[in-house]
């Protein structure tokens, strides 16, 4: 089944959802240029992350703040995941642009990741039950 790409049934129906828990972008450093083992970085034992993204720096893991600090990961931001349980199509257009710009308006900082079914929004912890009443009042809006 291929996802929605109608931007009011996108809105309409994101139903987003609060995951339990903290959840940090960590980092781990490339290895270096012919070092091996840990070049380009590695997910450390323990550590099951929601998010990787693998850049020349290193790796990027986005994880629970409880494995992160278990695993001695360097990490910043301490945030609240939410999905959007609507199926959106990888090509659609207009969703994160509409989601940003209600989290804007309200002076929260977002981070989106897209997964194959569902996007996955990583705002403030302390704001993040704010993020999802804002997010269903544009469901409900649109």
């Amino acid at each position: 089944m291929s996802g929605e790409k109608d931007l009011r049934k996108l809105l309409s129906g994101m139903r987003p959802e609060l995951n339990p828990g903290r959840y940090v972008f960590g980092f781990v450093e490339s290895g270096g240029q012919g070092s091996g083992e840990g070049s380009g970085g590695s997910v450390p034992a323990g550590v099951v992350p929601v998010v990787s993204v693998a850049e020349p720096e290193g790796l990027t893991l986005v994880v629970r703040l409880e494995e992160a600090e278990a695993a001695g990961l360097r990490y910043d931001f301490v945030a609240g995941w939410i999905t959007l349980r609507v199926h959106s199509a990888l090509e659609a257009v207009g969703l994160t642009a509409a989601v940003a710009q209600r989290l804007t308006e309200a002076g929260l900082s977002c981070n989106v990741v897209a997964g194959f079914h569902h996007d996955h929004l990583f705002v403030p912890y302390e704001r993040a039950a704010e993020a999802v009443a804002l997010l269903e009042e544009l469901a409900q809006q649109s």
